[in-house]
């Protein structure tokens, strides 16, 4: 056998399960969490300067409508989030994989700080537009409950002591919990809402100037880009943690102490 074919058995060949391996992906979280913290920063500089000092001022809210570029993103991902938290915990729950179980748990407190984020900027947004801090209207109310599901979601499985009845209770309320989505996007469209329309709207002439929406977008990626990072990180913790007793994490945390 000659070298480049001995090489090429030796590589491991890549499928759609070479990352449901803790260890493979905790390599690769190791390589991609640092770049998107990168990414994520760049992106918000850019987003920032584009929103706060190029964008021209409303002529209907004045100034205030410049938290549209933190308040707008932080609700996209609260929502994007919590479907991607539900479908691994339900990748988990009917394959039985471990890594799935990881991922559902690392993207959680990641989701649960968007929304919270999306209620204070909204609230904020809400006081010089609305006159008022809160308004018990359709979309604050359900993406107040999407906040509560994360924090429900991170108090059961903390509360339960064997990780893998830990993980099914999880995905069980994760599932369920997903129908508030599909009621948060829609609310503005099913129920006369103080709450305005989508910001963004697909096939129509957009009513934003060109650098609102660039600067939108440019926060919005680096909204997706700080998760990835964190959820990457965090996600490693929790592989460190659950297979600390395997070969290779003891060899990993020893090189690292040493």
């Amino acid at each position: 056998m000659n070298t480049s074919a001995a090489t090429a058995a030796a590589r491991p060949r890549l499928t759609w399960f070479t990352f449901a391996s803790p260890a493979n992906f905790y390599r690769l979280a190791g390589v991609l969490g640092p770049s998107c913290g990168v990414v994520a920063a760049a992106f918000a500089l850019a987003g920032l300067w584009m929103g706060f000092l190029v964008a021209p001022t409303d002529a209907v809210q004045g100034e205030v409508y410049r938290i549209i570029f933190i308040h707008v993103p932080a609700a996209w991902l609260s929502m994007v989030l919590y479907v991607a938290m539900a479908f691994w915990a339900a990748v988990g729950w009917f394959l039985n994989a471990r890594m799935a179980f990881i991922l559902a748990r690392a993207i959680a407190p990641t989701g649960a700080l968007f929304t919270l984020l999306a209620l204070w900027t909204g609230s904020l947004w809400g006081r010089p537009t609305w006159g008022t801090w809160w308004v018990w209207d359709a979309r604050l109310t359900s993406e107040l409950i999407l906040l509560f599901l994360y924090l429900g979601y991170m108090a059961l499985v903390a509360a339960i002591d064997e990780v893998r009845r830990a993980d099914k209770a999880g995905a069980l309320l994760a599932i369920v919990g997903v129908v508030n989505v599909p009621i948060i996007y829609f609310s503005v469209v099913w129920w006369n809402t103080l709450h305005q329309g989508s910001s963004l709207t697909m096939g129509k002439d957009q009513h934003m100037a060109s650098s609102m929406l660039v600067a939108m977008l440019l926060l919005t990626l680096a909204c997706w880009a700080y998760a990835f990072a964190v959820v990457f990180a965090r996600a490693r913790a929790i592989v460190l943690e659950r297979e600390g007793d395997n070969a290779w994490a003891r060899a990993l945390v020893a090189t690292t102490q040493g």
